[in-house]
């Protein structure tokens, strides 16, 4: 059994729609930001940088993994599944992993911050940080264009992905003119597993609202 801390994030939502697609037993323990129990110490023993995501694999003595990349990875190794053991295989997931991990997330993450959240409205570091994020779905569109997914197979590198590009309006971001982006984000957003993992942590059993939730994910 698997026990997941998690908020629902983009980061959080990784792991989630990974157990899913995974089909692996786990417990939901959603953390509250408002109360920082992320900063509590008891969450401190198992993740010492105090963010979200976080699990605890109770199958194995209770080891404690922290950081999204090293959880899809940890999961994909125990299971066997979504990420190669071939050498050039698994490379390629490793790497278009890591440039959701090293650039989607944090490019797209202060373009959030400078777009919603900041007191003042900065023009720049707002422009700065929505024309990095676009070009990265630029490098992502390309990439889709030769190959179905990120990594030629549905790996942990489009699980990774995925939960960023989806929320691009929050960020201020058009995917407009990007269709191979997009076709990708209407293939993932019909996967039941990635249905389920979007509605972590909170999450509903009435069929009709997962339906409904992965229709609205769908690009128009």
């Amino acid at each position: 059994m698997i026990d997941l801390y998690t908020a629902a994030t983009p980061n959080g939502h990784k792991v989630s729609i990974a157990l899913e697609e995974l089909q692996l037993p786990y417990n939901v323990q959603a953390l509250s930001f408002d109360k920082q129990e992320q900063k509590a110490a008891a969450f401190l023993k198992i993740n010492p940088n105090g963010r979200i995501p976080a699990i605890v694999d109770r199958d194995n003595d209770d080891f404690a993994v922290f950081e999204s990349g090293a959880i899809l990875m940890y999961l994909a190794e125990k299971t066997g599944r979504l990420l190669p053991s071939d050498a050039k295989a698994r490379s390629r997931v490793i790497q278009w992993l890591m440039l959701q991990m090293g650039g989607v997330g944090p490019m797209q993450g202060q373009a959030n911050v400078f777009f919603r959240y900041f007191p003042e409205k900065l023009q720049g570091p707002i422009d700065r940080y929505q024309h990095e994020t676009r070009r990265l779905y630029e490098v992502l569109d390309t990439r889709l264009g030769e190959a179905q997914y990120l990594a030629d197979d549905y790996s942990i590198a489009d699980i990774a992905t995925y939960p960023w590009v989806r929320i691009h309006e929050w960020s201020g971001v058009s995917v407009d003119g990007l269709e191979h982006l997009q076709r990708w984000m209407n293939e993932l957003a019909a996967r039941p597993a990635v249905q389920r993992g979007l509605l972590v942590p909170q999450r509903e059993e009435d069929g009709e609202k997962i339906v409904k939730a992965a229709q609205s994910m769908l690009i128009k």
